[in-house]
């Protein structure tokens, strides 16, 4: 069962459907016990970091993905889910993330449309269980912040948008994509199939 992580941001339908397309059982829940039963969780969102971060904290979550992410089961952020997972974000002033990976949110600086929006080719920096058998392509980004990570092991592929954009971030078994891997056509449906494949046990790489 993949656990999809409800705290009231997020486009959680979409990303139930492709799991479940993906041949998993995945259950939208803010129970925390539901969450760490789970095989995998996802973390997903929209929207605000403040809010985000607000929202987790008032639903109570924020000890519960810790947790989660410290267990050694798959977790995954997608999209401001996994701008979540870093220190701190400078959007509508500094806040405080999860702090699981040591980095940065930044906005988008220069004379070029801001947000970053379309589709555009991912890179791979590094081996990782998630790119076993999987070609590089294009995936569907939407956003106008950016993670800079501190450790340039937890980068495992980044995108050019003017600059290199971090795509995919990793250490153990926690992941964040910035892009949306259930709009990305085949090669997201492939990532996140590596991702589902790690919570049942299927994937060799782990």
């Amino acid at each position: 069962m993949i656990a999809i992580i409800d705290y009231g941001m997020g486009n959680l339908h979409s990303v139930s459907k492709a799991v479940e397309r993906l041949g998993c059982e995945a259950r939208v829940t803010s129970d925390p016990r539901e969450i760490l039963a789970a095989d995998g969780a996802i973390l997903p969102g929209v929207g605000a970091f403040g809010d985000a971060m607000s929202n987790l904290r008032e639903t109570g979550l924020v000890d519960t993905v810790k947790e989660y992410a410290a267990s050694g089961k798959p977790f995954l952020g997608i999209c401001l889910g996994m701008q979540l997972l870093f220190t701190e974000s400078e959007e509508h002033g500094v806040h405080r993330g999860l702090d699981l990976l040591p980095g940065r949110v930044v906005r988008f600086q220069g004379d070029y449309k801001v947000p970053h929006m379309g589709w555009n080719e991912l890179i791979f920096k590094q081996e990782s269980p998630l790119f076993e058998s999987v070609e590089p392509g294009h995936v569907y980004f939407v956003h106008s912040y950016h993670a800079l990570p501190e450790r340039e092991s937890d980068l495992l592929a980044v995108t050019d948008y003017y600059q290199p954009v971090t795509a995919i971030v990793g250490r153990g078994s926690v992941y964040g994509m910035q892009f949306h891997p259930e709009k990305s056509g085949e090669l997201g449906m492939a990532l996140l199939r590596k991702f589902t494949d790690m919570a049942s046990g299927r994937n060799e790489g782990l």
